[in-house]
């Protein structure tokens, strides 16, 4: 009877039910860099890839076991994790779509590889932010591997950094996401975390002083 009743709610709701399939959208669309030396200095795009861990700080990134770079972040167990504007919308693209075995992605792509601080891979210059990975465990998963990884250090683009609260304002970046085999730029803003909260705490507050 329970099983009947959510189904006939759910046709009320104009619902279908899909095959199960990966459709947590948007996702980052990320350009992971790696290589331990600049002859095999390389970048991919990576949609799978998220936080795991605050702290300690870690996040994770899922890789074909045939792409390029697979093989060389297996290798050197470093990486880093560089977020795309819309300026670098192209290049995150054709390095989806191209493989580092036939091209120099860097050189093809005017993009700027300089060795991280903390890792053994390129960062790449053009990014807003640079996030410096070690792989802590690889875990085959099918289609994809997963690289868990801790986060060792973060480069940030100095002019989005506000002076007077030394908080980076990723907003400025204008930011792209992935979503259903599309690009897409980060739209406006409509609240910090915990808004919600304030505007009850706000509500609540006006009510007692009156």
């Amino acid at each position: 009877m329970f099983v009947s009743r959510y189904t006939n709610e759910l046709r009320q709701m104009n619902k279908v039910s899909w095959k199960p399939g990966t459709m947590v959208y948007p996702a980052p669309a990320v350009l992971v860099s790696c290589g331990a030396t600049e002859d095999e200095y390389n970048m991919l795009t990576v949609a799978w890839t998220g936080t795991i861990c605050s702290n300690p700080a870690m996040c994770y990134i899922s890789v074909r076991p045939e792409r390029h770079s697979h093989a060389i972040i297996k290798r050197t167990g470093e990486f880093v994790i560089n977020l795309t504007t819309a300026e670098m919308a192209y290049a995150t693209d054709w390095c989806g779509v191209r493989s580092g075995r036939d091209y120099d992605k860097f050189t093809q792509m005017h993009l700027t590889a300089v060795r991280a601080e903390k890792v053994n891979a390129p960062v790449i210059a053009e990014s807003p932010l640079n996030i410096e990975c070690k792989v802590k465990e690889i875990i085959p998963l099918g289609s994809h591997d997963m690289f868990i990884a801790e986060v060792v250090n973060v480069q940030a683009d100095e002019s989005l950094i506000d002076p007077k609260t030394g908080h980076f304002d990723l907003e400025k970046a204008q930011l792209i996401a992935y979503s259903h085999g599309q690009y897409y730029e980060l739209g406006k803003h409509i609240g910090k975390f915990g808004w919600s909260v304030e505007k009850k705490k706000t509500k609540k507050k006006r009510t007692s002083n009156t």
